[in-house]
């Protein structure tokens, strides 16, 4: 595995009770006498403290400090409080000063994948892990171990282990220096990208689309708006009680009783300057007299007749009372270009006064299916076919984005047809996108109509599902091609299509929900690339955010994703995710 560090990264992986840390305090001098220079990361699964309970930088870090920085003339350290979950690995190889080391080495997190010595004492009655870690590069036992063709030595033989290490870091150490000075980055072949790569690289290739409407509220759910709304009035409009009660001078309290003047309900007021001794009777929103600063609520009243006492309550000056433009004074920006809008966003605009606002024009998509294998569904099928599903999954993903669809329905394996009913496509829509036709073994028929019309590029994404696909430009429109498989094109979409989509409507700063959950199952993937599952998140007795997996997870089976309501994204630093440890989670309800 690559995380892309210019130095090489060699774990010691074993149980606890094995003696890693004691085996690593004797190990390091011999390998800084051989001139590495080294970088530790300790992985603990328990709580631990760094400093010591009294010292200025305890107290400072424990009176609220979140980060913490001590300096002294030979060393510095930063602490840092990561109370919501804990920093993912890569991140903490990134803080590592790589141009002072040759080597980071790791002791503990065996379940995340990268190089690793295995430490093994046959006393500690634990299993072995390389039979089941192709990351495992070498083994130190205490005993003989001869179903294994990896290199094995004695964990008590300091000098063989610090040995290997020095072989298995010097070469390297070179070759990274030597690319290192070669070139200022790493560079992924577009043939092989991330799922952040792709992404990048398809936003910076896709714009807003030109074009504004104006909409009127009641049909703003989901558009996006083109300019900034500015508020016309004060809110509230006026000074106004905040619950039903009596309106008095603020310069007047303390009196036995007042005398009630009027009886004020909202949209009426009292025009009178409200004199000392006086008091309005009040509903909640309705205009606060002349003077009428403070307001004493019904509860804390009794009125007899025309007077009302206070029962001893105590009373503030300014209490109960809503100013003129407290919540937003006129002037004011409401929401910004390129928010969507929801029913609280309506609502708002609507309180303001306005019965339209000016939005993006609705994006315009054109979706197909290929193959001659896939058949309309509604009519009796055919040998050797099977049913779209495809394009009628992604139209319920495109609804859901509040997109104008344009069906061309399923196009066979004929160059000419494809081309033809491609390049209509792209004179009429803003986006085209079809599903099929992207892998290494499928047919050429869709890519040679592609390569007439536009620049395609055919990615393989560090994913599963949805490892093919296809972006680029028709007529300069934008053009996906998604992964035939039902589940794929879900997960593609998600992943690549809806930020795509939701940028060329106007919406900015737009980022997926993803929180950390606690798996019930054990989850595998596979060292290098992130995996995708179908999970069901949900909260258990204590409060807690567990997810579960919906079962098997082959691509092709499309009722998982009818039946989850979350993906499960594992990095590709981890190949393992035990019951009971954190994962990240993409909740998926209001996206499909």
């Amino acid at each position: 595995m690559n995380y892309s560090l210019p130095i090489p990264i060699l774990g010691f992986a074993a149980y606890s009770g094995t003696g890693k840390t004691t085996l690593l305090e004797a190990l390091l001098p011999k390998l800084t006498q051989a001139g590495l220079r080294i970088g530790m990361l300790k992985h603990a699964h328990h709580n631990f403290d760094v400093d010591k309970e009294g010292k200025d930088s305890y107290r400072l870090r424990k009176a609220g400090a979140s980060q913490m920085l001590i300096s002294s003339r030979n060393r510095f350290a930063l602490m840092t409080e990561t109370p919501e979950s804990e920093s993912e690995f890569d991140y903490l190889l990134s803080r590592f000063d790589t141009d002072k080391l040759d080597v980071i080495l790791v002791e503990g997190c065996k379940n995340i994948a990268f190089p690793k010595i295995e430490l093994h004492r046959d006393e500690v009655g634990k299993p072995w892990l390389y039979p089941n870690d192709d990351n495992i590069i070498a083994i130190a036992a205490d005993s003989d171990v001869t179903d294994t063709s990896l290199p094995t030595m004695s964990i008590n033989d300091l000098d063989a282990i610090a040995q290997f290490v020095i072989d298995y870091v010097k070469p390297k150490a070179i070759e990274s220096r030597s690319k290192a000075a070669s070139s200022c980055c790493d560079i992924l072949s577009p043939a092989f990208l991330s799922v952040a790569q792709g992404q990048e690289k398809i936003l910076s290739l896709v714009d807003t689309v030109s074009g504004v409407d104006s909409c009127s509220i009641e049909s703003g759910y989901g558009r996006v708006l083109a300019e900034n709304i500015v508020s016309p009035v004060n809110v509230p409009q006026y000074t106004n009680s905040a619950m039903d009660g009596y309106a008095i001078r603020g310069d007047d309290l303390g009196r036995e009783q007042y005398q009630v003047v009027a009886e004020v309900l909202a949209g009426h007021a009292y025009n009178q300057p409200l004199e000392k001794g006086q008091a309005v009777k009040i509903m909640t929103g309705a205009p606060t007299p002349l003077h009428g600063d403070t307001v004493v609520m019904r509860e804390q009243a009794t009125q007899t007749g025309d007077l009302v006492t206070f029962n001893g309550a105590s009373v503030k000056q300014g209490q109960n009372v809503r100013q003129a433009g407290e919540d937003l004074a006129i002037g004011s920006d409401v929401f910004a270009q390129g928010q969507r809008l929801s029913s609280a966003e309506m609502g708002m605009i609507a309180s303001l006064g306005f019965g339209a606002c000016p939005v993006y024009r609705k994006l315009k998509v054109a979706v197909f299916s290929t193959g001659d294998e896939v058949q309309a569904p509604g009519s009796e099928q055919k040998a050797n076919s099977i049913y779209d599903s495809n394009r009628f999954t992604i139209i319920g993903m495109l609804e859901k984005l509040g997109c104008e669809i344009l069906d061309f329905g399923i196009l066979e394996d004929n160059e000419a047809l494809m081309i033809k009913a491609l390049e209509d496509a792209s004179t009429q829509a803003d986006i085209v996108i079809t599903s099929g036709g992207v892998s290494v073994g499928d047919a050429d028929y869709i890519k040679l109509a592609l390569d007439k019309l536009g620049q395609i590029d055919f990615w393989r994404i560090n994913m599963r599902p949805g490892r093919p696909l296809a972006f680029g430009q028709i007529n300069n429109k934008p053009f996906f091609g998604l992964p035939g498989n039902p589940v794929a094109v879900m997960v593609s979409f998600i992943n690549f299509v809806e930020p795509a989509l939701r940028k060329m409507q106007g919406e900015q700063n737009w980022q997926p929900l993803k929180v950390n959950a606690i798996a019930t199952d054990n989850l595998r993937s596979r060292q290098g690339r992130t995996e995708f599952s179908r999970g069901v998140y949900e909260l258990d007795a204590t409060g807690q955010l567990t997810v579960r997996t919906t079962g098997k997870q082959g691509s092709g089976i499309l009722r998982s994703m009818s039946e989850a309501n979350c993906l499960i994204e594992i990095s590709p630093a981890v190949d393992t995710v035990k019951s009971g440890e954190s994962v990240t989670i993409i909740p998926l309800q209001g996206r499909i």
